[in-house]
């Protein structure tokens, strides 16, 4: 899945470099989109917090090792929720840089009626969306495999419901899935000749 022939080999640190790398090269770039990129992409991207999404990126560092304590599984359900939001973040950097295309999509994601704007639209919508709109025949059913259960695991955030959160090794595998995910959204972007 995404190419991870590459990077199953890559340790736990290595994995989150590679996310933080690209996640600040993201940023740094997609931030400062104005005067090339079309005006209301440019000014959703610039008005995003993809600092977060840095911040969010070195977060991953603080799961490498499993805690023994008490805390074991809040900190797994803590990871979850940290990868969650990373993925559910890159999606929505994905339909901002092509936001002009999204709001002309017949599958643009609603909400009683209503159009949804990118950086409003929730990670289940997302998944759909890219269902209908993103994914190629060939990629959906591995790909909305992956992200559902990446959802399912942030999700356990709601601590009441019992659900399940694996263990840190699942956790570790799945961020090494993310790196892969990450490398193909980055490389779905249009970047100009610099």
């Amino acid at each position: 899945m995404y190419n991870n022939i590459v990077f199953d080999n890559l340790s736990y640190k290595e994995s989150v470099d590679k996310i933080v790398n690209i996640n600040e090269e993201i940023s740094e770039f997609w931030s400062n989109a104005r005067g090339w990129a079309p005006i209301d992409a440019a000014d959703l991207l610039s008005d995003s917090r993809l600092d977060w999404l840095v911040s969010l990126s070195y977060s991953l560092y603080r799961w490498e090792y499993e805690p023994v304590s008490e805390s074991r599984n809040g900190d797994l359900i803590l990871a979850w929720t940290n990868l969650g939001a990373l993925v559910e973040g890159s999606m929505k950097v994905f339909l901002s840089v092509y936001y002009e295309d999204y709001i002309k999509d017949t599958n643009i994601i609603k909400n009683y009626g209503e159009n949804i704007d990118t950086d409003s639209a929730m990670f289940n919508r997302l998944i759909i969306f890219f269902n209908k709109s993103i994914w190629t025949n060939d990629e959906k059913e591995e790909r909305n495999k992956w992200l559902e259960l990446i959802r399912d695991r942030r999700n356990a955030i709601h601590a009441y419901q019992d659900k399940d959160i694996e263990d840190f090794n699942a956790f570790h595998k799945q961020v090494k899935q993310f790196v892969g995910f990450l490398y193909d959204i980055n490389s779905r972007l249009p970047y100009p000749d610099m």
